[in-house]
């Protein structure tokens, strides 16, 4: 079988070095092109200089240039940034897997109508770990859907932009799904001062931000005499990578459409 022809944005940020690197190391996938934005100071070198051992792909900020060579795009850079993505990919055929996070309503639109044209795995996370936990969490949410309180609590490192991040908002919405609720109607993403009685249909979240954290998420079923805590904590990026490449696999069968980790794990 032919190796994935896979191409990196965000070339010369941490997660995509991790990817990078993940890309290289694996016998199924090849690095065919890697992408930055102008004046990133990356462009123009060689995609894997960083690791001592040259890839022979060099970063590029025009996406015909970057992406001459690929089938499949990995994005986790900005929301700005990967609708133009997006949009280049629909036209050119190119499958994308989406890990970037913080998106509005229109962007989210502009994905689904992308995915009509092309392969989309949008996820807000690509870790295996993570998706599985988002099942448990859906079974768990039917099962204590009268008598628990649920927050939702997230750690990440300093330079994170977005928050709550987009796990955290994808576990609240898979809980509100469980629960036949709309996260829009029931998400807390702050309290302060009198804010009187826990409404008992809120779903509430808490977030953290400092040093170098990867992430951690928390979900808290507090009842009467009990609680739950469900709990995922990633300790390197390279769960992301991992989780991104089987998600490229997964697009091979695919043509066009919008799918998640959950379909490419077999969760559904």
């Amino acid at each position: 079988m032919k190796p994935l022809k896979i191409a990196v944005a965000g070339a010369s940020g941490r997660m995509g070095r991790m990817l990078i690197e993940a890309i290289v190391a694996d016998p199924e996938a090849m690095l065919a092109g890697a992408l930055d934005m102008h004046g990133a100071p990356g462009v123009g070198s060689d995609a894997a200089a960083f690791s001592g051992q040259p890839a022979g792909v060099t970063i590029e900020s025009d996406l015909a240039k970057g992406l001459a060579q690929s089938e499949f795009l990995i994005d986790f850079t900005r929301p700005e940034g990967t609708l133009k993505h997006v949009e280049y990919c629909a036209e050119h055929g190119i499958k994308m897997i989406i890990g970037t996070t913080g998106f509005d309503d229109a962007g989210k639109a502009a994905i689904v109508a992308a995915a009509k044209k092309t392969a989309i795995v949008f996820a807000p996370n690509m870790s295996v770990g993570v998706n599985v936990t988002m099942k448990l969490l859906e079974l768990a949410a039917k099962s204590f859907s009268h008598g628990y309180d649920i927050e939702i609590i997230e750690a990440h490192h300093r330079h994170k932009v977005d928050a709550p991040s987009g796990t955290a908002l994808k576990m609240g919405e898979v809980i509100a799904d469980a629960l036949g609720r709309d996260l829009k109607q029931v998400g807390v993403f702050a309290r302060e001062g009198v804010t009187g009685e826990r409404d008992p249909s809120s779903i509430g979240f808490a977030t953290i931000r400092g040093g170098d954290i990867v992430g951690d998420h928390t979900v808290l079923f507090a009842g009467i005499g009990e609680r739950i805590e469900i709990t995922h904590k990633s300790s390197s990026r390279v769960t992301y990578a991992h989780g991104s490449l089987r998600a490229a696999r997964f697009l091979r069968e695919q043509s066009s459409g919008l799918f998640d980790m959950q379909d490419v794990l077999g969760l559904r």
